[in-house]
């Protein structure tokens, strides 16, 4: 019996290695397939247009990680300021933009690519050829180094259609360039010119979950019943996937730290999906598999400290105050902004100037959108 188990797991194992393998290469094929797709006519001269008569735009980002999700509420912000009379669909991969997007009256149809694509071919070729079905006034792609996002853009049925290109001096111009969830916007802001817009200066919109009313106060309420006290809270995420995963060791000596500086504060870890803890179950725990319920619970908290992850980027997007610890990832390009907000790089800062960071946020309060609403 124990032989083939043995059998079975070599040959998972030898099936997943393959996939893996040939995955790789269908990313370098497609990258070198699409590296040029919307260069050509980027200095094409285009024909002003009435605001509007911009009424259906797309939104290309066939991506299924919540934190990339989460990372194009701003955009989506940004478009509903422009043409307030619009909807917008998104392309995407996997079954969170659903639960992320549900409270946007913007988002009307969400397109969605199976994750694994090679278990569902048709499913997947099906959701590709549906992008001609829908005229669209603009098509966007958001990411303008995924190939996936750039020929579904080249494949849609729209009038005009940005890939997502900016001249390179554009980073002289804006400090912040360098953020994934803010250059797509420098560049958008600079295409719309060409098309009649005025410039756009406002600063960028944080991520947003659209919390309810009700949710919060069902947040509150679980969290209440978590620390049974009214203390504020100090929230952890502890997890992160690969070489963002800073070690058990370090985890559990940074939350001896945390307990020992802030012992009038309740400490609450948030469990990944994988239900693991960096510190050994130490402190109060929150499960759950639906990201607007932990939302719901973040949003109560008054700091939330984690590595680089879709949950930093979920405290992000329900405004509390976050801290991202990076420690391999680009910090300028995934840091938690607004709400004072902040990122670190771990490798470099020492547990004194940690605290420091989090007093400072902690003394100036809480002063994202959902602390208002409770």
């Amino acid at each position: 019996m124990n032989f083939f188990f043995l059998i079975v797991n070599q040959i998972n194992y030898y099936k997943m290695g393959v996939l893996s393998k040939i995955n790789v290469a269908r990313r370098k094929l497609t990258q070198t397939l699409t590296k040029n797709i919307g260069k050509v006519n980027a200095d094409h001269s285009f024909t002003l247009v009435d605001r509007n008569e911009i009424k259906r735009i797309l939104i290309c980002r066939p991506n299924a990680r919540l934190g990339n999700l989460l990372l194009i509420t701003p955009f989506v912000q940004e478009l509903e300021e422009i043409f307030p009379n619009s909807k917008i669909d998104l392309f995407v991969k996997g079954f969170l933009a659903p639960v992320i997007f549900e409270n946007y009256d913007s988002v009307d149809r969400i397109i969605q690519l199976p994750i694994k694509p090679f278990s569902s071919l048709l499913k997947y070729f099906a959701v590709w050829i549906s992008l001609k079905k829908y005229k669209y006034d603009i098509a966007i792609n958001v990411d303008q180094g995924s190939s996936s996002g750039r020929l579904a853009t080249k494949f849609s049925n729209s009038k005009f259609k940005f890939f997502g290109d900016l001249p390179f001096s554009a980073n002289l111009y804006y400090g912040d360039y360098a953020h994934i969830a803010k250059y797509p916007i420098y560049h958008f802001r600079d295409y719309a010119t060409k098309l009649g817009f005025e410039r756009r200066e406002q600063s960028i919109a944080p991520l947003n979950l659209k919390l309810t009313s009700v949710e919060i106060i069902k947040g509150r309420q679980t969290l209440q019943k978590l620390v049974n006290n009214y203390k504020k809270t100090i929230c952890v995420f502890t997890y992160a996937t690969g070489a963002k995963c800073l070690s058990q060791d370090w985890w559990e000596d940074f939350y001896a730290g945390l307990k020992s500086g802030y012992e009038n504060f309740n400490i609450i870890e948030i469990l990944p999906i994988e239900n693991v803890s960096q510190i050994g179950f130490k402190a109060p725990t929150f499960y759950s598999k639906n990201i607007r319920e932990i939302g719901a619970v973040i949003a109560n908290t008054d700091l939330f400290i984690g590595a680089d992850s879709g949950i930093m980027h979920l405290a992000s997007a329900v405004h509390t105050p976050t801290v991202g610890l990076f420690s391999v990832s680009s910090l300028k390009k995934y840091e938690p902004y607004d709400n004072n907000s902040i990122g670190v790089d771990v490798t470099s800062l020492s547990e004194k100037e940690y605290f420091k960071i989090f007093n400072t946020i902690l003394d100036n309060g809480k002063s994202g959108l959902y602390s208002k609403a409770i």
